[in-house]
């Protein structure tokens, strides 16, 4: 039986952030399918200001060495068990997508490719989720490290945007209080 595809109210109210995934691997097909998708996220004069680097299914493995060497700086003086409680949260996601974005130099330019990006990212959590795949848009701090643009292949003048972990999980996060919308308008004029 085929699922059927949620509204795109109910999509963007009833995602949330995954942390916890089960480990299932994400079908490669199933995810580039999602980003082919995505790519028609508005973006100004139509410049696409973005790529990925994509890992899901063999080449997690070598993704894993390298998050390793830059996600836990002294894992070489962990135990095995512990080395394998660290890493816990880099493998059990069932693939990742990093959004790469240009640094144009011009402030305006900057800022409106750095939301299109966004915008294309909310686009790949709602198709993930209408799909039951859960994502986590990560910044740690290593994503800036040159070593770590060197080994994603990232150039000079582009800056990695998301780490985005995607993924099956087995229990529903409870959703976080909101704000009212009456909190956070202003009528202009009045």
């Amino acid at each position: 039986m085929m699922q059927q595809s949620l509204t795109i109210r109910d999509a963007i109210i009833q995602r949330r952030s995954i942390k916890a995934f089960n480990g299932q691997p994400v079908e490669r097909d199933i995810l580039l399918s999602i980003m082919e998708d995505s790519i028609w996220a508005p973006n100004h004069q139509n410049r696409q200001p973005w790529r990925f680097v994509v890992a899901c299914g063999k080449e997690l493995l070598d993704l894993y060495d390298v998050l390793k060497e830059f996600a836990i700086p002294k894992w070489k003086e962990l135990t095995d068990e512990e080395l394998e409680k660290q890493m816990k949260k880099f493998t059990n996601p069932g693939g990742y997508i990093f959004v790469i974005v240009p640094e144009d130099a011009r402030q305006k330019e900057r800022l409106e490719d750095y939301a299109a990006a966004s915008m294309l990212i909310q686009n790949i959590q709602l198709l993930a989720w209408d799909r039951g795949i859960g994502s986590c848009w990560k910044t740690p701090g290593f994503l800036d490290s040159p070593k770590f643009r060197e080994a994603l292949g990232v150039k000079q003048g582009e800056r990695i945007i998301s780490m985005l972990q995607v993924g099956y999980f087995d229990e529903m996060p409870k959703p976080k209080e909101r704000k009212h919308v009456d909190e956070l308008i202003t009528i202009f004029g009045e």
